[in-house]
């Protein structure tokens, strides 16, 4: 059987500061400061979601780190505005390494599933307008277990999905949070250091791989 990876969406496959492109016209000089603002609080609410045993899925999560930010910074959005922007975070854009590292990946057998804290339907609809779909095998959307990553249970239901043994089953992410927690649920973890600077966290867990990008990835052998 051939080895599966599951690979996060959101900071390794596509960019979702990125959207600091389109904020630019609706806030100026704020853009980036938003969008990174933005993905800080989006995870700060899965994260507390999952502590809390309290679900609502990742559309309303990011829904409300928008509310949470406009507030914060006192930007005034507009209806329209505010669903133009979420709108626009299912067209984000695909890192540029990602179609050709994808496509290597699949030459060299593996089997790959986008793996990820969003709906699958909006996972779908980002990864279609990324041109990403295609290059898949499928989707994994932790809305199915209703929780969200470094929850246990999120990483045996990839293992459950793929139909690997879990040391059969490769997690990719760029997010150090990720890697541990598939490390400590027992799976094997390339980390996508996209940033030189990054800084893995000092948890005693490490990946079992460091690549820079997905082309970089491709060139080693994920071994069982």
């Amino acid at each position: 059987m051939a080895i599966g990876l599951g690979i996060d969406v959101y900071g390794t496959l596509v960019d979702p500061i990125g959207i600091s492109e389109y904020l630019r016209t609706v806030v100026g000089d704020q853009a980036e400061r938003v969008a990174e603002l933005w993905r800080t609080k989006q995870l700060e609410y899965t994260f507390r979601r999952a502590a809390m045993g309290q679900y609502e899925n990742f559309d309303l999560s990011t829904s409300r780190a928008l509310a949470w930010v406009s507030a914060s910074l006192k930007i005034n959005l507009a209806h329209e505005e505010t669903a133009r922007l979420l709108d626009q975070y299912k067209k984000l854009k695909a890192y540029s390494d990602t179609p050709s590292g994808l496509a290597s990946l699949k030459q060299r057998g593996y089997t790959l599933y986008a793996f990820s804290n969003g709906v699958e339907s909006s996972l779908r609809q980002l990864l279609e307008n990324a041109g990403l779909y295609g290059c898949l095998d499928g989707i994994v959307s932790v809305d199915e277990v209703r929780t969200f990553k470094p929850d246990p249970r999120v990483y045996e239901y990839l293992v459950k999905r793929l139909g690997n043994a879990p040391s059969d089953t490769w997690l990719i992410s760029s997010n150090p949070f990720d890697i541990i927690g598939a490390k400590a649920a027992g799976l094997k973890a390339a980390w996508i250091k996209r940033n030189a600077n990054a800084v893995f966290d000092p948890w005693d867990i490490e990946p079992d791989l460091i690549a820079t990008d997905l082309n970089d990835l491709a060139r080693y052998t994920l071994a069982r």
